[in-house]
């Protein structure tokens, strides 16, 4: 199969889908691989290692998209969306609960639109999941460093000093594998962590990991009684597929001290935190009524050489099957199709008004 692997278009979005030794294999099994100029250049691998080990380099987007599987790494942008083909693979980050109108062009396109976030393993997302623990963890240097107050914040140091009970607090909702990873760190530092998730099996395995960590169930009261005393709020939570669902209220934040922190790591899909917008890594907070409100839409793009060697030994099983021509009989491939021939096939989807 020729596979094009385009340069990411996405503000301040330097990864890379698959690195040079991911696109060694697939030559080595018989694929034709384009990789766009210059596409690796931010995540530290430069065209002549492409070449090297027998990718070709296509001279500009165009020439990528021409080929019958394009992966990438984010949603494609109206610049990518006009070159897709009816029937055409695109294989990345698609997010469409929040961008209808990808989903709309996708759909008027009759492009085959498989996405890493649904695609799903004995209930698990394997192709989130290294994305997710990367923006976990980077939720918690960004509150920190905001917390500072250079930037606006309260002054606070997430681990204390040491000497005496001062210790700031961190509030995540979610406990998946974001959540789970920015308490984890949180409380590596020396925070005081509260998790609350709907799902009493992820809580325990996350108390199984770090018993001092609080975990409890959602309960929208207990949240409001603590943020008075919360430096840091991190929104962690993920329906597959879907919208997330709002679990701050604009009344909730309005409970936080001023200088304090929100930071919504499911901005991808929507949010979780009520009246949110979307940020990016030019410039990732913005402030309102004393409360810092970070939502940067693609976090793990500030550590592209990290989270690309992730990404890539992520997907790429799942690559070499669909250019193994696997997409139409492999039923873990078959839960990463969102649309198809101008038809929605992922229920997550289904009732978006377009």
């Amino acid at each position: 199969m020729r596979i094009g692997i385009p340069k990411e278009r996405k503000l301040l979005e330097s990864r890379i889908a698959l690195t040079p030794s991911a696109v060694a294999t697939l030559v080595l099994q018989g694929h034709q691989v384009f990789v766009e100029q210059g596409a690796g250049q931010g995540s530290g691998y430069h065209d002549s290692d492409y070449l090297a080990i027998g990718a070709q380099i296509a001279p500009n987007l165009a020439a990528v998209y021409v080929n019958e599987l394009v992966v990438k790494v984010k949603e494609p942008t109206v610049e990518e969306l006009t070159l897709l083909r009816p029937r055409q693979i695109l294989f990345c980050y698609l997010h469409l609960a929040a961008y209808p109108q990808v989903l709309s062009a996708l759909l008027a396109k009759k492009v085959t639109g498989l996405a890493f976030e649904t695609l799903t393993v004995n209930q698990r997302l394997p192709l989130l999941a290294p994305m997710s623990a990367i923006a976990g963890r980077l939720a918690v240097q960004l509150g920190s460093q905001y917390l500072q107050k250079q930037y606006g914040g309260a002054g606070v140091l997430l681990s204390g000093s040491g000497y005496a009970q001062d210790a700031g607090r961190v509030m995540i909702l979610g406990a998946g594998v974001a959540g789970s990873q920015a308490a984890l760190l949180a409380h590596a530092l020396g925070a005081e962590v509260y998790v609350f998730d709907r799902y009493a099996p992820a809580l325990s395995a996350l108390s199984a990991q770090q018993a001092a960590i609080h975990t409890y169930l959602y309960d929208a009261e207990h949240i409001t009684q603590l943020l008075a005393h919360v430096d840091l709020v991190i929104g962690a939570v993920l329906i597959t597929g879907a919208q997330a669902p709002t679990l701050l209220t604009q009344a909730q934040q309005q409970c936080l001290a001023k200088g304090r922190v929100i930071i919504d790591i499911a901005i991808d899909q929507g949010g979780c935190v009520e009246g949110i917008h979307a940020t990016d890594w030019q410039q990732p907070i913005y402030w309102r009524e004393g409360i810092g409100y970070i939502a940067v839409t693609n976090m793990p793009a500030a550590v592209p050489r990290s989270s690309t060697q992730a990404l890539s030994a992520a997907i790429l099983p799942y690559v070499l099957q669909v250019a193994h021509q696997e997409l139409a009989e492999n039923p873990i491939l078959q839960t990463a199709i969102n649309v198809e021939n101008g038809i929605i096939k992922h229920d997550a989807l289904r009732n978006m008004t377009l």
